[in-house]
């Protein structure tokens, strides 16, 4: 598949919506179903060549389908509609397999799972892809990373340890509000930061990083110090060993 392609969204929720913003600039034909009307019609308002449509017709219209439901309703939504061979189904449910998307989805192909994250509207997001990640990488590579998956382990393990971003941006509204009460504008010291630890990690890999930071007896050594013997690696190892088991 290549050039301008005929793609549909069954549910248009924070990310699905996020992936229409993100290509529809692309030259695509993007029709969405009607669920999630209000993100709908705010989608359709904005980009000519999107436009809102039933369940069945968004399937009709479309070459590539993306499956933006919720897995727990996933197969009741599903289980009425007609796909066609040929077709081609994404879906960005993490708590449904491929091979249980195929059969919802057959005779159509169940491409891949993609997880897209928010920032993909922009672009310069990461993107997991398990399954054709040549696709993926078609629609949104240009503008994105796509990190091609083995198998339905390796996923579980990437969506275990992407949950650091939240104790990430923790650690760093923290340093925020501590640096907010001791300066005169806050807000510019919680950019500060944001563009400090952003660009910092974006410019290099973590070992490297690390040990640039690691002058003697520098602020950022004493504070890693101090942070490690307060247990934050092994508590953080612990969480992500949690979430692994299911416990």
């Amino acid at each position: 598949m290549g050039g301008d392609m005929r793609l549909g969204f069954l549910g248009t929720g924070t990310i699905a919506t996020a992936v229409v913003e993100g290509i529809a600039g692309d030259g695509h034909e993007i029709t969405v179903s009607e669920r999630s009307a209000q993100k709908a019609a705010a989608l359709a308002a904005a980009h000519a060549n999107v436009t809102i449509a039933a369940n069945q017709q968004v399937i009709d219209v479309s070459e590539v389908i993306f499956l933006g439901l919720m897995a727990e309703v996933a197969d009741e939504i599903l289980a009425p509609l007609q796909f066609r061979p040929g077709q081609k189904v994404i879906s960005f449910m993490a708590g449904a397999s491929l091979d249980r998307v195929a059969e919802r989805v057959a005779p159509a192909e169940a491409a891949a799972i993609m997880l897209p994250f928010p920032g993909i509207a922009r672009g310069g997001s990461p993107i997991l892809a398990l399954g054709d990640a040549g696709l993926v990488g078609d629609l949104f590579g240009a503008r994105n990373a796509v990190f091609a998956l083995r198998d339905a382990a390796e996923l579980e393990a990437y969506l275990c340890a992407q949950a650091v971003l939240s104790p990430a941006v923790a650690l760093v509204a923290e340093a925020s509000r501590w640096l907010g009460a001791r300066v005169a504008d806050p807000g510019q010291g919680e950019t500060f930061l944001r563009q400090l630890v952003g660009s910092s990690l974006l410019d290099s890999p973590c070992a490297p990083l690390l040990a640039a930071l690691d002058t003697s007896g520098g602020f950022n050594q004493r504070l890693r110090a101090h942070m490690e013997a307060a247990g934050t690696g092994a508590t953080l190892s612990a969480g992500l060993d949690r979430l692994e088991t299911g416990k």
